[in-house]
C-alpha cells in the first residue's frame, strides 16, 4: 500500500509534534492559573494522568479537523475558525469523558474551559508566528529582486478588498515585477491610512498633486463595482497623466471568485459601460436546464455561443447545436468539448427553414427547451436582400416555433431585438414579425417568449470592432450621426437575460433589459480614441458619413402601443401589447391571418422581389416605415 505523500513529509510531523508541546503546556497552564501557581500532590498526579491521554486525543480531533493538511505559511481567517472549532470539540470530548468515567469528582471544570482557550490561543500564535517569518522572508525577497530587476513602480486605485488582494498578491508572488508606492481612493476616511504598509495617498482628483506620482511607471486599477462615470472619470484622470494604466475585471468574472494580478488587462469599453452585472436567479434556471435536452439554433453567433457557454454550467442531460455556418459550428464545438469538458452533445449543421432537418432533429433529440439564436441581422445587408430576411428569419423561426409545438417543448425563448419596435429596416419588421408569430402561437403545452436586446458589444457587426480596427490602421473614424444614440449591453448580459427570460417566462411575454439612457455613438467613438492612447481629431479624424440605408438616428425599446410590467427580476421588465395582430380578436383568427400574410410574403421572396417585400412588410407590420 503507498503511503500518501503527506505521510512521507518530516513538516507533518514537526507540525503535529509542536502541537503535542503546546497540547502539555496549555494543559499545565490551565492547572496552574486556576490553582494560583500551586499545586497539590493529588493534582501533581492528576495532571500527570491528564497528559498522558488529553495530548493524544487532541492531536486525533485537530487531525480530523483537517488541521494538518494546509501549510503555516498561508494561515488565513478561515484557519482560525477551524482552530477554534477543533479547540471547542477538544474540550468537550474531554469533559464528556471524565464526565462519564468519575462524574467529575475531584476535578475541576474551570481547568478544561481554561485550557481550551489557551490551546486555541497558543496554536493560532504559533501558526501566524510561521506566517510572520515567511511574509518577512518573501518580502525581503521581493525587495532584493526589485532592487536587481527595477521593478515597476505603480500606483493602485481602489483601497477595498480588491485592492487588498492585488496588493497581497504583489508581495506573495515572486515573479510580478511591480512594487506599489501608494493607493488612491476617493473615501476620504482611507487618506492616511496604510494597507500592509502601503499608505492611501489621496482621491483621484488630488493624485496628480501626490508626491509620488512622478514616480509612478503604471496605474492599476481594481475597482470592480465602479459605474460607468466613475470608470470614465478614472481613466481620463490617467490620460492626463499619461501613464499607462490597466484593469482588475469584475470579481465574478473570476474564477471562484479569485483576485489575480495575472488578470490584470487593459480597459476595454465594457468597462466604460459601467452597469452593474445582471445577478441571476440560479435555482430558476437550474429548474429550467438541469437534466434537460436543449437545442440552440445559430449557436456559432455571438449570442449563441456564449448562450452555450451559459447554457452547460447548469448541466443539461443533452445539447443540440445548429448552425448554418460550417466555421462557427466548429468553433463552438471544439470549445464546448475540448475547453469546457462537455460531450454530451450533438453538432448540426443546417439551416432553421428546411423542414425536413428540423423534423429529424426534434423527432430524434425531443428537446425540452430550445432557444432560437439564428438570424440574420446585419441591417444595410438586409436592405439589399430582404428575402433573406424572409426565409431565414420569419419563415425560419416560423417552423422552429411550430416543431417546438408539436414535439411538446416546455420552453421556447425568441433572441429578438430593439430594432423591431417601429422599425424603419428590413431586419427590424422581420424580428417584430416573429414576435407576433410567437404571440400568435400561445395557448398550447409550449410557452413561449421573446427577449428584446440593444445593440451587443463585440458582437459581429457591433460598432466597436469596426472602430478599433479604424484606430488601429490610424483613422480616420467613421461615424453616421453626431447625434446617434443607441442602447448596448454585453455578450453575457444577452445570454444572461435570455436565461433568465425562460426560467421566469410564462409564455406570451416580451422581456426587455433595463438598459439605462442609451450612447451616443460620436461619445463610444471618442472614448475609444481615448482608451487607444490618442486623442480625437487631432492624433485620429472623426468623419461622419450619413445614416445608412434602414438606420434610424435613435433606437427604441418599447412602443407606445405596449405596457411596461416589472418582473420579480430587478433588471428586467415585460412588455405587454395593448393590441393585437390586424384588429383580430382571438389567437386562433390571429393566427389564421399572420400565416396567410406571411405565405404571401414568402411568395415575394421566392421573386426576390425586394420593394413588393418590404410593402407586405408594412402591411404585416404598419408601424413599419421603409427607408426611402
Amino acid at each position: 500500500m503507498t503511503l500518501h505523500p503527506q505521510f512521507k513529509n518530516p513538516k507533518f510531523y514537526f507540525t503535529i509534534f509542536c502541537d503535542a508541546l503546546v497540547f502539555a503546556v496549555a494543559l499545565v497552564m490551565a492547572y496552574l492559573f486556576r490553582f494560583e501557581f500551586y499545586l497539590s500532590p493529588v493534582y501533581r498526579e492528576q495532571l500527570l494522568t491528564l497528559l498522558v491521554w488529553v495530548v493524544p486525543l487532541k492531536s486525533i480531533v485537530f487531525m480530523s479537523q483537517g488541521l494538518y493538511r494546509g501549510m503555516w505559511r498561508y494561515t488565513s481567517i478561515r484557519d482560525f475558525w477551524l482552530l477554534a472549532r477543533a479547540s471547542l470539540l477538544a474540550t468537550v470530548i474531554i469533559m464528556a469523558l471524565i464526565l462519564f468515567i468519575n462524574r467529575f469528582e475531584g476535578y475541576s471544570r474551570a481547568v478544561f474551559i481554561v485550557d481550551g482557550l489557551i490551546t486555541f490561543l497558543f496554536t493560532g500564535v504559533l501558526r501566524m508566528a510561521i506566517r510572520l517569518y515567511y511574509s518577512t522572508a518573501d518580502l525581503q525577497y521581493n525587495k532584493n529582486l526589485q532592487k536587481v530587476f527595477r521593478a515597476k513602480k505603480v500606483l493602485i486605485i481602489g483601497a477595498g478588498s480588491a485592492g487588498e488582494k492585488m496588493l497581497r498578491e504583489i508581495f506573495d508572488n515572486h515573479r510580478l515585477d511591480y512594487e506599489v508606492l501608494g493607493f488612491i481612493d476617493d473615501d476620504l476616511a482611507k487618506k492616511g491610512r496604510a494597507i500592509h504598509g502601503i499608505r492611501v495617498l489621496g482621491s483621484v482628483d488630488d493624485m496628480m498633486n501626490t508626491r509620488e506620482i512622478k514616480n509612478i511607471q503604471e496605474i492599476l486599477i481594481a475597482i470592480p463595482s465602479a459605474t460607468g462615470t466613475q470608470m470614465r472619470r478614472i481613466v481620463e484622470t490617467c490620460i492626463s497623466s499619461a501613464i499607462p494604466y490597466k484593469i482588475l475585471p469584475s470579481i465574478g468574472a473570476l474564477i471562484d471568485g479569485s483576485v489575480s494580478v495575472k488578470v490584470l488587462r487593459d480597459i476595454s469599453y465594457e468597462d466604460l459601460l459601467g452597469r452593474p452585472e445582471v445577478k441571476l436567479y440560479t435555482e430558476d434556471i437550474s429548474l429550467l436546464l438541469n437534466n434537460k435536452a436543449v437545442l440552440i439554433t445559430g449557436c456559432g453567433g455571438s449570442i449563441g455561443s456564449e448562450l452555450c457557454r451559459q447554457v452547460i454550467k447548469y448541466n443539461p442531460r443533452f445539447l443540440i447545436l445548429l448552425d448554418s455556418s460550417e466555421a462557427n459550428l466548429f468553433f463552438i464545438q471544439m470549445e464546448i468539448e475540448n475547453e469546457k469538458g462537455f460531450k454530451n452533445y450533438k453538432a448540426i449543421l443546417g439551416r432553421v427553414q428546411h423542414e425536413k432537418l428540423m423534423e429529424d432533429i426534434f423527432s430524434t433529440y425531443k428537446p425540452e427547451v430550445v432557444f432560437h439564436a439564428a438570424a440574420y441581422k446585419h441591417v444595410p445587408m438586409l436592405e439589399t436582400n430582404p428575402w433573406e430576411a424572409v426565409f431565414n428569419n420569419i419563415l425560419g423561426s416560423r417552423m422552429v416555433m411550430e416543431m417546438s409545438i408539436k414535439y411538446g417543448v416546455e420552453k421556447f425563448v425568441l433572441v429578438s431585438t430593439d430594432k423591431a419596435v417601429r422599425p424603419t429596416n428590413v431586419m427590424g419588421a422581420s424580428k417584430r414579425v416573429t414576435e407576433l408569430i410567437m404571440q400568435s402561437l400561445q395557448g398550447n403545452y409550449t410557452r413561449m417568449m421573446a427577449v428584446r436586446f440593444g445593440n451587443v458589444i463585440g458582437s459581429s457587426g457591433s460598432v466597436i470592432p469596426l472602430f478599433r480596427r479604424q484606430i488601429e490602421r490610424g483613422g480616420p473614424v467613421t461615424v453616421t450621426d453626431p447625434h446617434a444614440t443607441r442602447y448596448f449591453m454585453t455578450i453575457p448580459e444577452a445570454s444572461q437575460m435570455i436565461l433568465q427570460a425562460g426560467a421566469i417566462g410564462e409564455g406570451g411575454e416580451v422581456f426587455v433589459l433595463r438598459m439605462g439612457s442609451p450612447i451616443n455613438i460620436l461619445d463610444m467613438a471618442r472614448d475609444l480614441i481615448r482608451l487607444s492612447g490618442k486623442d480625437p481629431d487631432n492624433d485620429i479624424e472623426i468623419v461622419y458619413t450619413g445614416l445608412r440605408d434602414g438606420e434610424k438616428l435613435y433606437e427604441e425599446i418599447i412602443s407606445e402601443q405596449e405596457n411596461v410590467l416589472p418582473t420579480k427580476h430587478e433588471k428586467i421588465m415585460i412588455l405587454r401589447s395593448s393590441q393585437m395582430f390586424n384588429g383580430a380578436t382571438d389567437l386562433l383568427q390571429v393566427k389564421r391571418q399572420l400565416d396567410k400574410e406571411i405565405n404571401e410574403l414568402i411568395k415575394l421572396a421566392e421573386c426576390h422581389d425586394a420593394q413588393s417585400i418590404k410593402t407586405k412588410l408594412h402591411e404585416i407590420v404598419p408601424e413599419y416605415t421603409p427607408a426611402e
